[in-house]
């Protein structure tokens, strides 16, 4: 087992004196319902191939879970007859899975909340699965050897997928696995954005984040990283940002410019993002074109110092903003806890203790910040507002993305699960 999932939660407390407030008494309410639908929120298992349905508000209760691999057993004998899959599948799982095979990395559901799609690395592949019979509805093999973040369109018709090994975004009818279109990226693109109420679509290209080569002297090795914003229709390219010069720009000549997780503000004038081996984020404003603001967090005493030890190179992973676009809350993945920023004077609230916190996302009522804790198997809600623990809850084997969805208003699983 890595040690990063091993490291003693009570030292680290100890050790930060992170200031974790008993759970809040839970609600019974459950997300929001219209038209016969229910909000929710989609919890990927990514070692488990399952993904947990949660409710979207108050107590987070699980409805129902998805097994996202019912076809596992087409798709290993597929990858067993291929020498050149094979290799792959075994990188991924070597690699970026710490010997666990990755059965999900992203999800989103169809606007009738009829079926859920997801992304699945080590099947290098999208696929759609009926939220009602548990079947897989069509299946999109995307370019390359590795599939990885998605981004949902405002309207929910399109799905866009990060073709990691191929360096290409490809954009799919969420319906019928369609390819609707796409465009190239730099190396290893990651995290994906519909902006503007879906104008235009952006791209964070991460490169090579394997290697040991982490020392900042080696930055170069990782390849070609840069954000790439293009057309939503036409997919044609409308700017590309290098990273690299705008951190030289502000002396931060050994900072990363990997650009990892992200988020905007409600008008999209302001882009706050995490980079690799750093623990904090950076504001960009996006009409100047320019880092505005950097806010590095505290440091864990306990975090091993070594990069060469950190998950993926990254230090933290996981940010989100709440609706009003006052706060954000973010995931120190590599020091084990959580904390809610206000976004005006980058004052930091208390530190939640979490056991490798991998993502952020936003509770249906926007009240809470809600992390996966891949460490500990479970998500976790923070109040936006104090900044304290609200409750966990726990979920499948190494939880990593949660994205809010729709199910049927009265679904509590497939047939038969």
């Amino acid at each position: 087992m890595p040690a990063f999932r091993t490291r003693h939660l009570c030292s680290v407390a100890a050790a930060l004196a992170l200031t974790v407030a008993a759970p809040a008494t839970a609600t019974s309410a459950a997300g929001g319902s219209a038209g016969g639908l229910r909000e929710v929120l989609f919890v990927g298992d990514n070692w488990d191939g399952t993904a947990d349905v949660i409710r979207s508000v108050g107590d987070f209760a699980r409805i129902g879970r998805i097994n996202v691999i019912p076809d596992k057993a087409e798709r290993l004998a597929e990858i067993n007859a291929d020498p050149i899959k094979w290799i792959y599948y075994t990188a991924v799982r070597n690699e970026v899975g710490e010997g666990h095979d990755q059965y999900v990395d992203d999800m989103y559901s169809t606007p009738d909340g009829k079926s859920v799609v997801v992304s699945r690395p080590s099947f290098a592949d999208v696929v759609s699965i009926d939220l009602a019979t548990g079947k897989v509805n069509w299946r999109f093999p995307v370019a390359g050897h590795r599939a990885d973040h998605m981004a949902l369109s405002p309207d929910g018709t399109r799905v866009a997928v990060s073709a990691s090994t191929a360096n290409e975004v490809q954009v799919l009818d969420i319906g019928t696995g369609k390819e609707l279109g796409g465009f190239g990226t730099g190396d290893k693109p990651h995290e994906n954005f519909f902006t503007n109420g879906g104008k235009y679509l952006w791209n964070m290209s991460i490169g090579e984040v394997t290697t040991s080569l982490d020392a900042p002297g080696w930055d170069w090795t990782k390849g070609d990283r840069h954000l790439t914003v293009v057309d939503a229709t036409t997919f044609k390219q409308v700017r590309t940002i290098d990273m690299r010069q705008r951190l030289d720009a502000v002396g931060l000549k050994d900072f990363s410019d990997a650009v990892r997780p992200a988020a905007f503000t409600p008008d999209w004038s302001k882009l706050y993002f995490q980079v690799s081996f750093f623990n904090g984020f950076l504001e960009y404003d996006v009409a100047a074109d320019r880092i505005t603001r950097v806010k590095t967090l505290p440091e864990n005493p306990v975090t091993n110092p070594d990069r060469t030890t950190w998950l993926l190179d990254s230090r933290h992973h996981g940010i989100s903003m709440n609706p009003e676009g006052t706060k954000l809350c973010v995931a120190g993945t590599m020091d084990d806890y959580a904390t809610v920023v206000d976004r005006a004077s980058f004052d930091v609230g208390p530190l939640v203790t979490a056991s490798t916190p991998y993502w952020a996302t936003v509770s249906g009522d926007g009240k809470d910040c809600v992390i996966s804790e891949a460490g500990a198997d479970r998500i976790t809600a923070i109040d936006f507002a104090t900044g304290q623990k609200v409750l966990s809850v726990p979920v499948g084997d190494h939880p990593q993305r949660v994205r809010l969805g729709h199910v049927q208003a009265d679904w509590t699983g497939p047939a038969g699960s």
